[in-house]
């Protein structure tokens, strides 16, 4: 669809003042030496001087500090284009070491030197991000837990203990929130990291102005420390685990080439923010990536909202919100709802509404997620070793979104060779980290684990010596008949396409079914509740599972070694002989229970149509076979080691899932 290319701001006229002339009213000349000493320390005094606050209450002016504080953050810019490189270093680079991102800031300065217009923007969503992380540090210095956000950061007692000036009744923070963490001020993180603001409507000396507020903080945290005799502790970054799962697109150089003039011909791209897709793209070039990903996943925010609120027909949603209100930001736009209840139509008009919402979800929302723009602007990731792999995958949902929003006459560009298999990965793209598909990790997880019980050492069976009471092993063999049994039940109402087999507990067979269950495609855009709660439940079931595997595994190893060894005393060779018999219903069992997980969590949806009766009695029948799960993680510890219980246990858990399965056969038959 047709996207507006009129635009020339997206921020409204009042933040637009606010950002961009207020801060210019004034044009007295500051002297920079009223706020700086002869050893380049902040005189903070004369700093919060010109916070201003309201006869009335005496809450902050921010109008009047913003207007006051101009002059002085011209004077700060001036004086940093004094300096050189080398001088800034010497005097300012040990008061950047508490932010444990020294070369963050000292790039910064590099960049106030030039004041290119991408540079200042790029340079403040990065300060910010490793700002607020530095910040919340402190306040761990007072014990207690960190707030997420910056403004609960800015608005602490414990933060501004630690950063009060002596001799001054005002609080640092103030001088802070005038420039970020209230949308009352400048508010200049959220303007830029959720994509409002363009190039040229970020003044540089407003950068400048928090370099020189972060070194003053890291003068009076040296100072507090000292005193009190504090060690400031970094917490560490968070790690990309598992960074294959986050390979969706393919990434080549002839694909950027193609994004580079993707980016001047989409619709998608509004023409003031062209400066910062170009800059992506050369950054992730130079091997910036974290600088690509920062500069684009605003810009990715920016489309979708103008796609957002072209499709909703809320128009004045586009630019930034006021005060009083909330910006429209990423988690707005992939709800299923609007706030007035009305249905979201961004999904209805995407060519394909999964995937896009889905890679978005995924990679953004998903607790389970990299979640990289929260992390990224929240600083929690190191900058400097930010993968190629996580910012090749913005790169490439970046394209797709380009081609799929593009005009008529790019169509050359979709059918390009190169981009081919960009788009084929885009639309076979399933959600990787929703609570559904991280049920189907676990339950393959599980069963490629239980699939290495055979390859257990174990003790050749004539040299062990026979319990009384499991000759014969009755039991177990009772055991296996009964699993047999619920699982050719099961069968009845496994999905057409899948394989069934003679032998229902055959372990290779039950393999390949859990596997073609699994591959099965569950909506998980916008799950209800219902099923989000019965995917907790299963979830957990399957933990258990997991865990009993690990135990077993440990367990048989550990005691054939100390069999062979002739380390095991007659009490534990006897124990030894009782979890060999159960092994062998236990695998069989732990197979059934993740088909029975796998098999509910196909038809998950379904839960929807029961009525509050028949859902609460499901949910306690899940619950019981969690129970079920969950003690024979304790019977199977090394500290119980209680396998005849397992047994019992497991012969009335059976007795139960036979009778819900006989009960679900019936209503099936008389359905049909």
């Amino acid at each position: 669809m047709a996207l507006p290319d009129s635009i020339t701001t997206c921020l409204s006229q009042p933040v637009h003042y606010v950002i961009c002339k207020l801060g210019f009213e004034k044009k007295d000349t500051y002297d920079i030496n009223n706020i700086l000493s002869g050893n380049g320390e902040v005189c903070w005094q004369a700093v919060t001087e010109q916070v201003c606050y309201l006869e009335s209450d005496q809450s902050m002016d921010y109008v009047k500090s913003i207007r006051s504080l101009g002059p002085v953050c011209e004077s700060v810019n001036l004086y940093f284009k004094s300096l050189t490189k080398e001088q800034f270093v010497i005097h300012y680079a040990s008061w950047f070491h508490w932010t444990n991102c020294t070369e963050v800031f000292l790039e910064v300065f590099d960049v106030l030197q030039y004041t290119q217009a991408t540079e200042v923007a790029l340079g403040l969503m990065k300060l910010t991000s490793c700002l607020e992380r530095a910040l919340g540090d402190v306040y761990l210095l007072k014990g207690n837990d960190c707030p997420f956000l910056l403004r609960d950061l800015l608005a602490s007692e414990q933060l501004a203990d630690v950063f009060l000036w002596t001799s001054c009744s005002n609080y640092i923070m103030n001088v802070l929130k005038v420039f970020i963490g209230s949308p009352h001020g400048l508010n200049l993180r959220n303007v830029l990291w959720h994509g409002f603001a363009s190039p040229q409507e970020i003044p540089a000396k407003y950068c400048a102005m928090l370099l020189f507020l972060t070194a003053g903080l890291g003068q009076l945290l040296q100072t507090y420390l000292l005193q009190t005799k504090g060690v400031l502790i970094h917490r560490p970054y968070m790690i990309f685990n598992s960074l294959e799962e986050l390979d969706a697109f393919p990434g080549t150089d002839e694909i950027l080439s193609i994004a580079e003039e993707l980016v001047k011909l989409s619709s998608f791209v509004l023409k003031t923010m062209l400066p910062f897709w170009i800059s992506a793209l050369t950054a992730f070039r130079q091997s910036r990536y974290a600088d690509s990903v920062i500069l684009l996943l605003p810009q990715l925010e920016l489309g979708l909202r103008l796609l957002f609120t072209t499709t909703n027909k809320c128009p004045n949603r586009l630019l930034t919100a006021e005060s009083s209100a909330f910006y429209t930001t990423f988690d707005e736009m992939l709800a299923k709802h609007l706030d007035n209840e009305e249905v979201n139509q961004l999904p209805v008009v995407l060519e394909e509404p999964a995937m896009e919402s889905d890679f978005l979800w995924d990679f953004l929302n998903h607790q389970e997620g990299p979640r990289i723009r929260d992390r990224l602007s929240h600083g929690e990731i190191n900058l400097e070793t930010f993968p190629r792999k996580v910012a090749n995958q913005i790169i490439g949902f970046a394209i797709t979104i380009l081609c799929r929003f593009s005009d008529e006459d790019m169509c050359s560009f979709k059918e390009h060779m190169v981009l081919k298999p960009l788009m084929n990965c885009a639309s076979c793209y399933r959600s990787r980290f929703h609570p559904i598909s991280r049920l189907k990790k676990q339950v393959l997880e599980c069963m490629k684990s239980i699939h290495l019980w055979p390859e257990l050492p174990v003790v050749p069976e004539e040299q062990v010596e026979k319990i009384k009471g499991l000759e014969g092993n009755a039991d177990a063999n009772t055991v296996i008949l009964m699993i047999s049994e619920v699982i050719s039940q099961l069968q009845y109402y496994m999905p057409q396409n899948c394989c069934s087999s003679d032998d229902p507990i055959d372990s290779v067979l039950t393999e390949r079914l859990l596997v073609e269950l699994c591959d099965t495609r569950i909506c998980t855009l916008y799950s209800p509740r219902p099923v989000l709660e019965v995917v907790v439940l299963l979830r957990k079931i399957s933990a258990q599972c997991h865990q009993v595997s690990r135990q077993v595994t440990a367990g048989a190893g550990l005691r054939y070694t100390q069999w062979v060894n002739k380390a095991l005393r007659s009490r534990q060779r006897h124990n030894y002989r009782r979890m060999l018999n159960s092994i062998k219903f236990l695998s069989p069992v732990l197979r059934l229970i993740l088909l029975l997980i796998t098999l509910e969590l196909v038809s998950v949806h379904s839960v929807c149509k029961k009525n509050p009766f028949d859902y609460q009695q499901y949910l306690k029948f899940l619950k019981s076979v969690l129970q079920y799960t969950e003690n024979l993680v304790t019977y199977t510890s090394p500290e119980k080691n209680k396998w005849d219980e397992t047994m019992q246990l497991t012969k009335t858990t059976l007795i139960k899932i036979k009778k819900i399965s006989d009960r679900k056969l019936m209503l099936m038959n008389l359905a049909t």
